[in-house]
C-alpha cells in the first residue's frame, strides 16, 4: 500500500487548505485512516481520524475548524482546514491503520501558515 499526500502549501492566517491522501491497493475502504502532523521540535500528533464506517474524531485544537472525510470509490481521504492559525504549521501525514494495529504512513506534505 502506498499513500500519497498532497495539497499543502503556504497560506495566511485565517485561510484554508484542503489536503488529500490517495491510497493504492484495495484495502482502503475497510480500514481506518487519519491525519497526523509534526511541527519542528515537537512530537507527531493525531489531528483527525475517520473509521471505515465514517465515524470521526478530532484533536481539540482543530475541532470546529478542520473536517476529515473519505471517498472510498477514489481511495482518498481529505482534510479540509479552515481558519488556519500559525500554530497549525507542520508537516502533515496520512496514516492507514490495519486491524492488527500496524499501518502505513504516507509521505508528508508541508503546511505553513503565516501570521
Amino acid at each position: 500500500v502506498q499513500l500519497q499526500a498532497s495539497g499543502g502549501g503556504l497560506v495566511q492566517a485565517g485561510g484554508s487548505l484542503r489536503l488529500s491522501c490517495a491510497a493504492s491497493g484495495s484495502i482502503f475502504s475497510s480500514n481506518d485512516i487519519g491525519w497526523y502532523r509534526q511541527a519542528p521540535g515537537k512530537q507527531r500528533e493525531l489531528v483527525a481520524a475517520i473509521t471505515s464506517g465514517g465515524s470521526t474524531n478530532y484533536a481539540d485544537s482543530v475541532k470546529g475548524r478542520f473536517t476529515i472525510s473519505r471517498d472510498n470509490a477514489k481511495s482518498t481521504v481529505y482534510l479540509q482546514m479552515n481558519s488556519l492559525k500559525p500554530e497549525d504549521t507542520a508537516v502533515y501525514y496520512c496514516y492507514l491503520r490495519l486491524p492488527n494495529g500496524m499501518g502505513y504512513w504516507g509521505k508528508g506534505t508541508q503546511v505553513t501558515v503565516s501570521s
